[in-house]
């Protein structure tokens, strides 16, 4: 009968363990989706000029990324009256976009009289890439830990899932710092900036898979408080 007990005792610990191994794995999933989604939009941030700036009919703004920038040409009468600067990128109108040529000959880009700083937006995109990079690594190693019971691949897996999270915040903070000295290349031409709906995405991953990453380093340890915290609430019920 004791036996029973111990060994149903180990059961519902494991189960448990699984069971949040199974959280953790989820997150890694929705971490790398949110990442791969922010990573290829050309929305990370706004740069919008006064709505009259132009003539009383249109204005122009523009959003981009990584790889991408896209001018668009709106409307005023689309905007609404209390903003005082064109935008948001939402709104119908005329869009001209193109790939920066900073990754291929080195050219910075000029965006409304204001250049680029490309070392900046060159870090911002490797940190970015080997972020996504240590995803997918951490994703084949949890692969590999629940399906073939390897315990082993739980450390690899949680190193690659808290430092692509915090490679994701520290791609967010270069990126901004690129736009910052974009804005103070040229002040002669006032721009309003927002960061975009891309870097929220980008952001949730980091979060996402830093708690991943933590579910997965208690799974690892030798004593795993995991199941024993399963095992204590599962004899208690009992």
């Amino acid at each position: 009968m004791w036996s029973n007990y111990f060994l149903q005792k180990e059961d519902d610990g494991r189960v448990g363990a699984a069971a949040l191994g199974g959280v953790g794995s989820k997150s890694g999933r929705q971490g790398v989706t949110l990442t791969v989604l922010g990573m290829g939009t050309e929305f990370w941030v706004e740069l919008s000029q006064p709505k009259h700036s132009r003539n009383n009919q249109t204005c122009e703004m523009a959003h981009y990324g990584l790889w991408k920038l896209c001018v668009r040409t709106l409307w005023v009468s689309d905007i609404d009256p209390e903003r005082e600067s064109c935008g948001p990128a939402e709104l119908p109108g005329e869009s001209n976009c193109t790939y920066f040529k900073v990754y291929t000959s080195g050219e910075n880009a000029v965006i409304f009289k204001k250049t680029t700083e490309k070392g900046l937006h060159i870090a911002g995109a490797m940190l970015a890439l080997f972020s996504l990079f240590l995803m997918i690594m951490g994703s084949v190693c949890i692969t590999m830990s629940l399906s073939k019971s390897v315990p082993f691949f739980l450390k690899p897996a949680t190193i690659c899932f808290i430092f692509s999270g915090i490679l994701v915040f520290l791609s967010i903070i270069v990126f901004h710092q690129s736009v910052l000295a974009l804005l103070a290349s040229d002040h002669s031409f006032p721009l309003h900036h927002e960061l975009s709906w891309s870097v929220a995405c980008l952001g949730s991953a980091g979060a996402i898979l830093i708690f991943g990453g933590l579910i997965f380093l208690l799974l690892s340890l030798p004593n795993n408080p995991l199941e024993k915290c399963f095992g204590q609430q599962s004899s208690s019920d009992a």
